[in-house]
């Protein structure tokens, strides 16, 4: 099985049938000895090891009960958990107090938990790994199966990727308490974190302030106009996360990041190139159009020299592959996580992702509504933000007030409804600029004065807002080098909220 059966264990080694699903009572029994001897062994098999891990459920509830005490900074002692488990049926069938009292006798060293502990899980994982296979053997043998042989390799994929980032492919329910721990820990690190946000910073401060940041699971939908600055605003953000990237490593070897992240922008309209373009443009502030038609002079190029060499580390992975199915954006982040590590997902834009080939032909409403589930799915599986660009309809172009709202969402239905936000981008001088009076008369003097105070500025409408107020927030924005920033203002809070 390993190295681990040469250490000592409580009791001989049991014999299990062939068939039955592998698991080492001992191994269990010796941690949880281990645990209740010193409750300093807690710290030192690392945070991966779960109640649900253990094969016994009465091991798994002295597990969950012993490791909230002793991280709540109290004594776990066998006098305690008796009280604890008095109740539990299984717990009087092994013994009760004295089983408690034989596992402290027979705890092994200290230095021993650890490998106890990476038994027990290894174990764990084996008996997933069996319930998958048998899973996907079922599925892929039964032909009457309205699923796909795709959809069999997505849903493989998606438990597969689970049991390797949590150790459960199949979550089920939590408890509260283990709820509320994952709560205050992000409590906790809002409260650390300069700003004080709880999601990862945008890099524009108005936004952030209004929104806290961009929160794990959150669908977010950035939605505009053509023309309006949404591809320019997702990528100024997905480059701000990027750039700020800090990290440091677990005990496990994998890294935690403590700011910024690591994004997957998948551009399903514009090349790399032409996004990487726009970075540069930004970057180094040189125009777009002039790095375009190569009509820079040898300064400009060195700052654009000197701006690539400072951003080719980011980690920011670009996908440009057109039509790429919800399913295949979902395979390619979770394997990205699973390289390279993964804090925020951009996708330009939700109407060119296609569907799940079982979905595709049923209505463009309905596509648009998987899509959008999924994405939200995508979202609360790989615990990172989700920004989707969308498409307007073009009956805000008929408005006097051009300013969007949610009915001109196309196919608003599923989008407002799976969403935890939704913004839009709204820039006035942009319809302003294409309503100008003759010149020399008195119009076009207040046009000019109009265009002089609007111009240069831009606006992120909240149109909807899970966990906080709706409200608009105003950006400065650079048309040469579609740059979106803060908005210089003696009002340092900025927007006002409706």
């Amino acid at each position: 099985m390993s190295n681990i059966e040469t250490l000592p264990v409580p009791i001989g080694p049991s014999a299990k049938p062939e068939r039955e699903p592998p698991y080492n009572l001992e191994a269990e029994q010796a941690l949880l000895g281990a645990i209740l001897f010193d409750n300093e062994a807690l710290y030192r098999i690392g945070d991966a090891l779960r109640p649900e891990h253990f094969y016994d459920p009465v091991h798994a509830k002295l597990f969950e009960y012993a490791a909230r005490m002793i991280r709540q900074g109290r004594v776990a002692e066998p006098i305690v958990l008796k009280d604890k488990l008095s109740d539990d049926p299984g717990f009087q069938e092994i013994g009760g107090m004295e089983y408690l009292a034989f596992l402290l006798a027979s705890a092994p060293p200290l230095s021993h938990a650890p490998e106890y502990a990476n038994l027990v899980y290894d174990l764990a994982l084996r008996r997933q790994l069996i319930e998958i296979s048998a899973e996907i053997s079922t599925s892929a043998t039964n032909r009457e199966e309205v699923a796909s042989a795709q959809d069999v390799i997505e849903h493989a994929e998606r438990k597969l990727f689970s049991l390797a980032e949590t150790g459960q492919a199949n979550a089920g329910f939590t408890p509260f308490a283990t709820a509320l721990e994952g709560s205050m820990e992000m409590l906790a690190a809002a409260y650390e974190r300069d700003g004080g946000l709880s999601g990862i910073s945008s890099g524009l401060d108005d936004m952030d302030r209004r929104l806290g940041g961009l929160h794990p699971s959150d669908l977010i939908i950035l939605a505009g106009r053509p023309s309006m600055g949404k591809t320019a605003l997702a990528t100024n953000v997905a480059f701000n996360v990027a750039r700020r990237y800090k990290y440091e490593p677990t005990p496990e070897g994998g890294r935690k990041t403590v700011d910024g992240g690591v994004v997957a922008f998948y551009s399903l309209e514009m090349s790399g190139e032409q996004l990487a373009g726009r970075l540069i443009a930004e970057y180094s502030g040189v125009p777009s159009d002039k790095i375009r038609r190569g009509d820079i002079t040898a300064e400009e190029y060195g700052m654009i020299r000197d701006a690539a060499l400072e951003i080719q580390n980011a980690p920011l992975f670009i996908d440009d592959t057109g039509g790429l199915s919800i399913a295949h954006l979902a395979a390619r982040a979770r394997r990205l996580k699973r390289m390279h590590g993964l804090d925020l997902i951009v996708v330009d834009y939700l109407q060119l992702v296609t569907p799940a080939e079982n979905k595709a032909g049923a209505g463009r409403v309905q596509e648009v509504s998987e899509i959008t589930m999924s994405l939200k799915a995508l979202a609360k599986e790989l615990n990172v933000p989700v920004i989707a660009l969308s498409q307007l309809s073009r009956q805000v172009e008929n408005r006097d007030d051009k300013r969007p709202q949610l009915s001109d969402l196309r196919e608003s239905g599923s989008i407002e409804q799976d969403a935890d936000v939704v913004m839009f981008v709204y820039r006035e001088s942009y319809y302003k600029g294409r309503a100008e009076p003759r010149e020399g008369t008195p119009e076009h003097l207040a046009w000019q004065d109009e265009m002089d105070q609007i111009r240069g500025q831009a606006e992120v409408i909240i149109g909807k807002q899970r966990h906080g107020p709706i409200g608009t927030i105003k950006l400065a924005f650079d048309e040469n080098i579609t740059k979106f920033g803060n908005l210089a203002r003696d009002d340092r809070y900025g927007g006002h909220a409706h």
